[in-house]
């Protein structure tokens, strides 16, 4: 992870500024005793995806498409980490954790190779389904004239 005033490393393209990234803090349940009632340890990121400058709109519309189920109306993407008892520790796990998503949704989709089944696969295939049919013949009732 960076500094504060430096920019999240996606990948070889993109840059997001630590500027772009809003957090907001709550108090966090579980664990924790008196320390956990009274201090806000829970950490929800938020980053504007649908205005963001650090995307084209490529980027943007691949991201959206894949991240939609973190995105609210507005194209806000909310990620949120409770899991740690300190805030920057929190912190520090849900910026991975966006920086880790936004790689992964940015990242082009193989493009799949047509391939075709080997011949003896073929004809196996059409064995079994003769094999099969003979079986199926043989289990009617014959035919009376």
């Amino acid at each position: 992870m960076t500094a504060q005033d430096d920019d999240l490393i996606i990948n070889a393209h993109v840059r997001v500024p630590m500027r772009e990234l809003t957090y907001r803090f709550a108090r966090a349940s579980g664990a924790g005793g008196q320390h956990v009632n009274k201090t806000e340890t829970a950490v929800e990121l938020l980053f504007d995806l649908a205005n963001t400058p650090s995307l084209d709109d490529a980027q943007r519309r691949r991201a959206t498409a894949r991240l939609a189920r973190y995105l609210d109306d507005e194209g806000v993407l909310h990620l949120e980490s409770r899991g740690e008892r300190s805030q920057l520790r929190n912190r520090e796990e849900v910026t991975r954790r966006f920086v880790r998503l936004l790689r992964q949704a940015l990242a082009p989709a193989k493009q799949r190779r047509k391939t075709r089944p080997p011949r003896r696969a073929v004809e196996e295939r059409l064995r079994r389904k003769h094999r099969t049919s003979e079986l199926k013949r043989q289990r009617r009732a014959p035919v009376l004239d």
